[in-house]
């Protein structure tokens, strides 16, 4: 059977899909897939999965796609990020018959990714990004996707995703920023390039970015302890999920309302297994009932949001204007040097609740001079100044001892007794070397 291309198999594989869940990293798991599918979600993505890893370790390929296996979950695509084209393809043939499509990142952008040389950091790489999409497009018998930012140039997106496409690109999803819009610099996606880009190629495309509503008459959002417990069902039901992925959602969930009661978000950060992690949303939900008995739905909803905190709704960054953007957007200031408990990174401060006595004041720290010749500290009473390891190299190079760290090659290594040291051998003496000489 000839595999499908372009809008055939967007038809007919993924049956028209028009709403989808995006693919997250340790977010997008199979029991929240089934969730979204349960809310009207008809196409999903795995999580991203590291096609190197994938090739080479059989148990990051069961954990993250084999045990997956589920009738309800599909239609699915499986995404890889990658940089190698035959890696690329030996992780994509493993995956290619446990999905519909193969996906290729382009696009994230965290500093994961920069190291990994991954995701968007490959978009000036035209040249490899079209021998990757070629092969696979030529070797898997699904088709093969791509997922890319922007750059700040109309013009220069467009060329990028009519390569893509002419190299074999059978569906693109667009997210409308720039690789450096992340984190509180994200802003606004720009609908204005995926629109262009839609018109420039003959490909299915898949905006993202800045999605939040539907543009509808009406729309009807659950209370959230509903979604959450209805994910902890599922969770229960499609053993094994990670804690860690549970947890993050929901925390997400309950975002709005976490931010009035912190005393449980410590708690969900804290729980320990499944059980710990439904209790907390178990209490949640009773506090958030207990305001509604109250009448406190209307009295004090917060005006930076739509609806009260318990309805599901979406996070929206703050607006970065002139006085919001020096709060929001500027990186945490540094320490100050007496250490504070209220200017300390939270590592530190973990730190400092296990071992109260730690100082992390930098005039206070002690001061190592340093080796002459690497730059480590060095030895207190070293003869040369040196670190131990520098020290060694001297002495055995200039033939030269440094009795203070031990170190001899001019001559013979004291003994440890010093009433040893210096008297002829006795009879016992001779008699043990006797004994220990060799046949």
């Amino acid at each position: 059977m000839a595999k499908l291309q372009g809008f055939d198999f967007w038809n007919n594989t993924l049956k028209a899909a028009r709403f989808v869940v995006a693919p997250m990293v340790d977010q997008s798991e199979l029991a929240w897939r089934l969730l979204s599918r349960r809310h009207g979600a008809q196409l999903c993505y795995t999580p991203m999965l590291h096609a190197q890893v994938f090739v080479r370790d059989a148990n990051y390929r069961r954990e993250n796609l084999y045990n997956e296996v589920c009738e309800e979950d599909r239609p699915l695509i499986t995404q890889f990020c990658a940089n190698d084209p035959e890696v690329f393809l030996e992780a994509a043939l493993l995956a290619q018959d446990y999905c519909d499509a193969i996906d290729l990142n382009l696009g994230c952008p965290q500093m994961i990714a920069k190291r990994g040389h991954y995701g968007v950091f490959l978009q000036d790489e035209w040249e490899l990004l079209e021998k990757m999409i070629r092969l696979a497009n030529e070797k898997l018998s699904v088709p093969i996707t791509c997922k890319i930012r922007v750059f700040k140039e109309i013009e220069k997106t467009v060329c990028y995703a009519q390569m893509l496409e002419k190299a074999g690109c059978q569906l693109l999803t667009v997210h409308g920023r720039t690789k450096d819009q992340k984190g509180a610099m994200t802003g606004i996606a720009s609908w204005e390039h995926i629109k262009a880009v839609r018109k420039a190629v003959n490909i299915p495309v898949f905006a993202n970015g800045n999605i939040q509503h539907l543009r509808v008459q009406g729309v009807m959002s659950p209370p959230v302890w509903e979604m959450a417990e209805e994910y902890l069902e599922v969770v229960k039901q499609y053993p094994p999920c990670t804690l860690s992925y549970v947890r993050a959602h929901l925390f997400k969930l309950w975002h709005h309302t976490l931010q009035i009661h912190q005393d449980l978000r410590e708690e969900l950060a804290k729980a320990k297994n499944l059980e710990g992690l439904a209790d907390v949303s178990k209490k949640l939900r009773l506090r958030c009932q207990e305001e509604i008995a109250k009448g406190k739905d209307v009295e004090e909803r917060e005006d930076s949001l739509p609806f009260p905190h318990w309805i599901c709704q979406p996070y929206v960054r703050p607006v970065q204007g002139s006085e919001v953007k020096k709060t929001v957007c500027q990186k945490r200031a540094l320490e100050d040097s007496d250490g504070s408990p209220d200017t300390l990174s939270k590592n530190k401060q973990k730190k400092r609740s296990r071992n109260p006595n730690k100082n992390f004041c930098p005039e206070q720290k002690p001061k190592y001079i340093k080796c002459e010749q690497c730059g480590n500290p060095k030895g207190n009473k070293c003869v040369f100044n040196l670190c131990r390891g520098c020290c060694k190299k001297k002495a055995y190079k200039e033939v030269a001892d440094c009795p203070n760290l031990g170190v001899f090659f001019s001559k013979k290594r004291p003994h440890p007794d010093p009433h040893v040291q210096g008297k002829p051998p006795n009879d016992i003496t001779r008699a043990s070397a006797a004994v220990v000489k060799p046949n």
